[in-house]
């Protein structure tokens, strides 16, 4: 059985151009194989900003922990759980002011611990999550890729080679506020890359 982690946080929902190419690669994974799909909609996430509580709350001993630590721990549990179970890993990413949604971002917070996902060595921070595929579809309403203006693409592959994800694949929609015509060729460019990639 092979286990793919989706991590959707548009808030448009099923709606957001970036949960349907999630869903587009979802569908081609599954017909290679990939038999067991997890969901998670961070827009359906009462998703706090992470605070001093909740990281004292992972330093201290399970046993110690008092219930709001514990429940304040869980969160973070669940979270770098799903992504140890997962083969493959596909994050839908919407682009809100030139910087990916602060629901993400929580999220990462809560997935980078360390002593759990990555740790700190005499050479530098080693991640400790490998042999994972990380798929990211980013859809844009400007044309972005490649210039400095792209300030989502360089921080995703940083934050996951953190983590020790350093086979990481973009698929872009870009342009799909700029007309229908450029809409349609933002589709079919990323449908077809797709493709290739699940070939």
């Amino acid at each position: 059985m092979k286990n793919v982690l989706v991590i959707n946080s548009s808030l448009n929902q099923e709606k957001g151009n970036s949960n349907k190419l999630s869903q587009k690669l979802i569908e081609r994974l599954q017909s290679k194989g990939y038999t067991s799909v997890n969901q998670r909609n961070l827009a359906d996430t009462d998703l706090p900003h992470l605070t001093v509580e909740e990281m004292t709350a992972w330093g201290t001993a399970a046993s110690a922990r008092t219930v709001e630590q514990a429940k304040l721990a869980a969160l973070s549990d669940t979270f770098i759980n799903e992504i140890q179970q997962a083969d493959a890993i596909v994050i839908g990413m919407p682009m809100y002011n030139f910087g990916v949604p602060s629901t993400f971002k929580a999220w990462i917070d809560r997935v980078a611990r360390a002593g759990i996902t990555f740790k700190y060595t005499e050479t530098g921070p080693q991640g400790l999550l490998t042999d994972k595929k990380v798929y990211i579809l980013a859809a844009r309403g400007g044309m972005y890729a490649g210039t400095p203006k792209d300030s989502q693409s360089q921080y995703l592959k940083d934050v996951f080679a953190f983590l020790g994800l350093t086979d990481v694949t973009f698929i872009y929609a870009e342009g799909l506020a700029m007309g229908e015509e450029a809409a349609n060729k933002a589709w079919n460019s990323a449908e077809q890359s797709i493709e290739r990639l699940s070939a």
